[in-house]
């Protein structure tokens, strides 16, 4: 009976994901910054390379990096900082540091973010930013601990700025182009409130995170992994 009570607290916060704008009441002794999801593994040091293209056929390179850096979130959690850069023609547009923490069951938080957007080498605005614990603003899961078909969450929320929701869609085996090889992965659609019409198909492989991101309605905007470096490779 002792061991079954001393699992109660990982099975609680597994079964816990959040949905709409309900609060989360977070430990941040339950987190770390050792994030090992298979489907979002960021160790420091890894990195990601994407080509994105918008519907109106501009092209842009986003580069995602696990940092060694950490920062201490509002709520009281310490998270992994995400380095997240996007350039068009070589410019900067876009630069964002993303904060992810993960749970004992498993689960990968997203904590919030500092977001600016660029034109013509200058900044323009940090619209979209938030951080968990400010104004009102709340965690969201960016990857469950162990997903199932049909299984929602909320991925972020900040009142009529972040409040992207996440379903689980399918698990199977999938081919991957960059890599050349079979590998497990996960399909999830996501929506938002706050862009009603847009319905965004992620796609995540085991071992890698995210492989493919493609609007089916509400827009055509594609991000394609086209090169991946896992740390101490």
């Amino acid at each position: 009976m002792s061991g079954m009570l001393k699992l109660l607290p990982v099975l609680a916060i597994a079964a816990a994901l959040p949905h709409g704008s309900e609060p989360v009441n977070l430990n941040p002794a339950d987190f770390t910054t050792k994030i090992d999801n298979p489907y979002l593994p960021l160790r420091p040091g890894s990195r990601w390379v994407y080509r994105a293209t918008d519907a109106e056929g501009g092209r842009s390179r986003v580069v995602v990096t696990v940092t060694h850096r950490t920062k201490l979130i509002a709520n009281g959690i310490r998270a992994r900082v995400v380095r997240d850069v996007a350039t068009e023609g070589g410019k900067l547009a876009e630069a964002t540091d993303d904060w992810y923490a993960q749970d004992r069951a498993g689960n990968v938080w997203y904590l919030g973010e500092a977001t600016t957007l660029y034109k013509n080498g200058r900044p323009q605005s940090t619209e979209g930013s938030f951080e968990a614990g400010v104004d009102g603003a709340q965690a969201g899961v960016a990857m469950p601990a162990h997903p199932r078909v049909g299984q929602h969450y909320r991925q972020e929320y900040y009142k009529g700025h972040a409040e992207d929701r996440a379903r689980v869609m399918s698990l199977r085996q999938m081919a991957e182009a960059p890599f050349g090889f079979f590998r497990r992965s996960l399909m999830t659609a996501e929506t938002s409130p706050v862009e009603p019409k847009v319905l965004e198909y992620k796609f995540y492989a085991r071992g890698v995170g995210q492989v493919l991101a493609v609007d089916v309605s509400g827009g055509s905007d594609r991000e394609e992994l086209v090169r991946y470096r896992r740390a101490g490779k």
